[in-house]
């Protein structure tokens, strides 16, 4: 119980170690997110840089492969009608699997902030929304509130907060929660077995739980265009 302790404890000095820049308090998970993005951003634009219509540079044809491949990963779940969500979700997806994978750099991943999570499903229900109103305009978007019959519009409604609840702490915990079992791992076996357990929790965990996220996402959007 005293390392679970001390593990909670690590957790909470994670969620409270914020910075404080003209008066305005920056959480860790948050000012770790903006060096993510940061990053990603540069890369982007050093990865398309002087990009030619038949690639012959090894740089992009790797990348134009990787986004291909991703791209149709998410095409298979969203299908024709939704493919101007894409763009979207490929940039979520890519966040998601870097931020979650920050422990392979000795880093606590911002996604184990709630913060962080929270925001990432907020904007994804509003895309579900636009998706919808996009799809079925204002008037159909509200009576899709009624839909299979009116007697159920509040829980309908009510969807509105449950599905980025769940998306955000079904991310969220699964991240905290890989977290505490790596500690508790490094504390009782020091050598060998959390390399192993790290390859798991950081590497293939993490890209699951990107993957679960924006797969969710797909599906509540196909919902909405249907």
């Amino acid at each position: 119980m005293g390392n679970i302790s001390e593990i909670m404890r690590h957790h909470l000095d994670y969620m409270t170690n914020a910075i404080t820049i003209g008066g305005f308090t920056i959480p860790r998970g948050v000012y770790i997110s903006w060096g993510i993005i940061v990053v990603l951003v540069l890369l982007s634009i050093w990865f398309t840089r002087h990009m030619e219509i038949t690639p012959t540079k090894k740089r992009q044809i790797v990348i134009e492969s990787f986004i291909e491949t991703l791209y149709n990963m998410i095409y298979g779940l969203l299908g024709e009608h939704g493919k101007r969500y894409i763009p979207y979700l490929l940039t979520v997806i890519i966040y998601l699997g870097t931020a979650n994978m920050m422990g392979l750099l000795g880093m606590a991943p911002p996604t184990k902030d709630l913060n962080v999570t929270l925001g990432l499903a907020i904007m994804s229900i509003i895309v579900v929304q636009y998706a919808s109103i996009h799809q079925k305009g204002v008037g159909g978007w509200m009576k899709s509130f009624t839909q299979p019959v009116a007697v159920v519009t509040p829980l309908n409604v009510l969807e509105l907060v449950i599905k980025p609840l769940s998306l955000c702490m079904r991310l969220f915990g699964n991240i905290l929660g890989a977290f505490i079992i790596m500690e508790l791992i490094k504390m009782v076996i020091p050598a060998v077995l959390p390399l192993a357990a790290s390859m798991y929790f950081d590497v293939f965990d993490a890209l699951l739980q990107a993957y679960v996220f924006v797969f969710l996402t797909s599906l509540y959007i196909q919902e909405a265009i249907e």
